[in-house]
C-alpha cells in the first residue's frame, strides 16, 4: 500500500475515533450523579501506522492492500480508557452499549476472566457511524477499558516480556502472575473507599 493510499484509508477511521472520544468524554461527566467524580482516569487514541497495518495484513497472509485492511482489520483505530476501578470500567462499558446507534461488533472480558500470563482489561469493538454528506457509514474502533492498576501491570509485562526472547522468560512470566494477583487486591482494597461504590 502507497503512503498515499494509506491516508486516504485512515481517514474515516480518523472521524469514527475522534466521534468516540467526544461520546466518552460526555459519558465521562455524565455516568454518575456527582459530575464531579468521574470515572475515566485517562483516555489515548492511536490509529495504527503504516507500517504496523502492513505487518499485521502479512502476518494474515493477506496482501497489504486498502480493501484487505478494511476487510480484516478491526482495530485501525484504537482507544484505550482507563478507569479508576473495575466498577467504573463496567460503568463505563454499559453505557457505551446503551448507545442505541453503537453497534457492538465484538467484546472480550479479560477482566472477568484473565488472560493465563494475567493480563486483565474489557475488550470491545464498536462501530462507530460517520455521517457524511448523504451517507451514514460505520467503522470499527476498538476500545479497552481497564483500571489503573491493570494497565500498570500491562505496560510493564510489555515492556519487559513482549516479543522477547529471554532465558528466564518462564521465571519472569511466574513473577508477573504473581504482581497481577497483588495489584488486584490492592485495587479492590481502595475500591472500599470509592464514594461511587454500591451501598
Amino acid at each position: 500500500m502507497t503512503s498515499e493510499e494509506y491516508y486516504e484509508l485512515i481517514l474515516p477511521y480518523q472521524d469514527a475515533m475522534n466521534l468516540l472520544l467526544s461520546r466518552l468524554d460526555v459519558l465521562n461527566h455524565s455516568i454518575y450523579q456527582n459530575a464531579s467524580c468521574k470515572p475515566v482516569h485517562t483516555v489515548y487514541s492511536r490509529i495504527k501506522k503504516h507500517k504496523s497495518l502492513d505487518g499485521k495484513l502479512n502476518r494474515l497472509n493477506r496482501d497489504p492492500t486498502p480493501a484487505n485492511a478494511r476487510e480484516y482489520l478491526q482495530d485501525i483505530a484504537g482507544v484505550r480508557v482507563i478507569c479508576y476501578f473495575e466498577q467504573d470500567a463496567y460503568q463505563m462499558i454499559d453505557a457505551l452499549k446503551r448507545q442505541n446507534d453503537l453497534i457492538v461488533v465484538n467484546e472480550k472480558d479479560y477482566i472477568l476472566h484473565p488472560k493465563p500470563n494475567g493480563y486483565r482489561s474489557y475488550h470491545i469493538i464498536l462501530g462507530i457511524p460517520v455521517r457524511y454528506m448523504d451517507v451514514t457509514e460505520y467503522y470499527p474502533v476498538e476500545i479497552q477499558v481497564r483500571t489503573l492498576s491493570m494497565d500498570f501491570w500491562a505496560s510493564m509485562e510489555h515492556r519487559i516480556n513482549y516479543k522477547q526472547n529471554r532465558p528466564d522468560k518462564e521465571q519472569i512470566q511466574a513473577q508477573l502472575l504473581k504482581y497481577a494477583d497483588i495489584l488486584k487486591d490492592m485495587e479492590q482494597s481502595f475500591e472500599t473507599y470509592n464514594e461511587n461504590r454500591p451501598k
